[in-house]
Parts: C-alpha cells; sequence; structure tokens
C-alpha cells in the first residue's frame, strides 16, 4: 500500500520526472481514454482523485445521518420502507467509492482516520438539521438533485474507478430524486398545513444546495487543474446554472415558490438568473461552525467506534480462513 501521496512525497525523495511516462498519461488525457490504476499518474493527479473521492465518499456515508433522523417518525410503512431503503442505497455508494480510493493506493482505514481527525471533509449541506418530514421530500429534490448535477459528468472522469463507480451510484441518486420530487408533491397539493411544510422545508434547503457546487470560479482552487485533467467536466459555475435553470419549471409544478426575489428569465441566454449567495455561510459551514457540524462528527465518531469489535471479528475470521487453505494447500 501507498501512504497517502502528500506523506509519501514528504518521507521519500522525489524521483527523477520520467518525461516518457508523463508525456504519455498527457496523451490518454488528451485523446480522452481513462487513466487506470496500474498506470503511471503524477502524484498531484493521485493527490487530487484521493481528496475528491475520499471527500466524496465520506458525503455519503454522513448524509445518511440527517434522513436516517426520520425513519422511525416516517408517516407510514411504505415511505418507511422507502426511506430506509434510500439510506442503505447512501451506505453502498460510500463503500464504491472508498473502493475506488484504495485503487490510489489509501486504505478505507486511513481516510476514516482523516476525517474522524478532522483533516479531511464531507459536503457541507449534512451540517443542516432537518426539522420535518417535509425536508426529506427538499433533500431528495434539491440535494440529490443538485448531486446528480454534478455527478452525471463524473462517470466521464478520466480515472476509470471513480467514473465506473459513479454509473451505479447516478442510477440510484435518479431514483432518490424522483422519490424526494414525489413527496413535495404530495405535500404541496395537500392541505394548507402540508403545503407550508413544503414550503418551509424549500426556504431551508434552497440556498445550501446552490452553495453544494463549490465556490464561484474565480475562488475554486482545484477547478482549473481538474478541468484540465478531465477529473472535472463543468466548472462549479456552469454545473449551479444548469441546476438552477432545471429546478424552476419544477418549483411550478410542485406550486411551490423558490426563495429567491432576485430570481428571473434572462431571456437573451434563456438562463435563469438568481441573487447573491451567502459564501460566508457557506465558509462558516465548511470551517466548522455549521449547525450540526460537531453532532455529524460525533454520531460518526461513536458508530466507528462502535463498530469496531465487528471489523476485528471480520479480520480474525478471514486471517482464520487463509491459514486454513494455506493449510489445504500445503
Amino acid at each position: 500500500m501507498y501512504g497517502l501521496p502528500e506523506e509519501r512525497n514528504r518521507s521519500q525523495p522525489a524521483e527523477p520526472e520520467d518525461t516518457a511516462l508523463r508525456d504519455s498519461f498527457e496523451a490518454t488525457i488528451a485523446a480522452d481514454e481513462r487513466i487506470e490504476p496500474r498506470d503511471w499518474m503524477p502524484d498531484e493527479y493521485r493527490t487530487t482523485l484521493v481528496r475528491q473521492i475520499a471527500q466524496h465518499a465520506h458525503s455519503e456515508i454522513i448524509g445518511m445521518q440527517p434522513e436516517g433522523n426520520w425513519i422511525t417518525r416516517a408517516p407510514s410503512l411504505q415511505r418507511k420502507a422507502i426511506l430506509m431503503a434510500k439510506v442503505q442505497d447512501e451506505a453502498g455508494h460510500g463503500m464504491y467509492l472508498y473502493s475506488a480510493a484504495e485503487t490510489l493506493g489509501v486504505s478505507r482505514d486511513q481516510l476514516v482516520e482523516l476525517l474522524l481527525a478532522g483533516k479531511q471533509k464531507y459536503s457541507s449541506i449534512f451540517n443542516y438539521p432537518t426539522l420535518s418530514w417535509a425536508d426529506m421530500g427538499a433533500i431528495g429534490w434539491l440535494v440529490d438533485g443538485a448531486a446528480i448535477m454534478n455527478q452525471i459528468p463524473l462517470t466521464r472522469c478520466s480515472y476509470g474507478p471513480y467514473a465506473r463507480a459513479m454509473v451505479r451510484v447516478c442510477k440510484e441518486e435518479s431514483f432518490h430524486q424522483r422519490q424526494g420530487f414525489e413527496i413535495l408533491h404530495t405535500l404541496s397539493h395537500g392541505t394548507g398545513a402540508q403545503h407550508e411544510m413544503a414550503q418551509d422545508a424549500v426556504n431551508r434547503w434552497w440556498w445550501p444546495s446552490l452553495m453544494m457546487f463549490g465556490p464561484p470560479d474565480d475562488e475554486s482552487p482545484h477547478t482549473a487543474q481538474s478541468m484540465a485533467w478531465k477529473i472535472k467536466r463543468f466548472t462549479n459555475d456552469e454545473l449551479r446554472q444548469r441546476f438552477v435553470d432545471i429546478c424552476v419549471p419544477q418549483a411550478a409544478v410542485l406550486e411551490l415558490t423558490l426563495p429567491d426575489p432576485d430570481l428571473r428569465l434572462d431571456e437573451p441566454t434563456g438562463n435563469y438568473r438568481y441573487g447573491e449567495i451567502d459564501w460566508e455561510e457557506f465558509k462558516r459551514v465548511l470551517k466548522g461552525d455549521g449547525p450540526c457540524n460537531r453532532q455529524r462528527l460525533e454520531h460518526r465518531t461513536r458508530a466507528h467506534e462502535e463498530g469496531r469489535w465487528v471489523r476485528e471479528a471480520a479480520a480474525a475470521y478471514a486471517a482464520k480462513r487463509a491459514r486454513a487453505e494455506e493449510r489445504l494447500a500445503a
């Protein structure tokens, strides 16, 4: 196993750059072909992928918490079963992504320890509370909708294992988005109180959902290089604009109002112009000062510790089976 790329660079002297290998890497990227785990790649490319895939994996696992909070309070058995299935899907997505990261030479244990130590991040959207059942709809429609907008281009990511993992993730996230839309549609066309509940949820989740695409392009430290390496295919602002343009007509079907008085159609471009995003709030939540940052990490740490005996038992059983197979083969 490699160490994390940053650690490996510090602990080992840099080898002379192999121009032929770098040229081959650049040619593969230029030809829109995939980089695979056994292919040579620059340390910077590996480091970027580890950071992005780890954050994505952590977000899937932490993202189970806000919705898991409502499993026992779902309004019907059918809603409960659907929500349980969705939360299980998120766990599976996290596992796919940790596996993709492991092809880059880092272990799942390393990544989890870095998260719990505060040295890696997860999406800031999951640091907001779920206050009503309508939040399950808003998360599905807006949060999963924003995730899909981000993730579909990743199915064409230049790194093969990440791109292939995203194919299944996107299929399941599409179902999650439709399920959230259906919850909001049911509420918004129900009683007055239910419509008010749906509107309140959209009011609270709209702006954090726009923040999910990351900072503006001129303030994004990673976008330009990730675009050059074809890890990303579109910039943060391009994806955010697409998301807004899709959500406006959907909100009309829901008979809900997006909480932006500056939202308007720009006739020449056909795009909807939206108001100023509170980037100070984004930075504050990202730094750990959101409504639920501490709660989310404490819960994740507790779950990790309580599950330690399961991991140790599984490892011991695997080792026992390996020894038995060695004896049979001898």
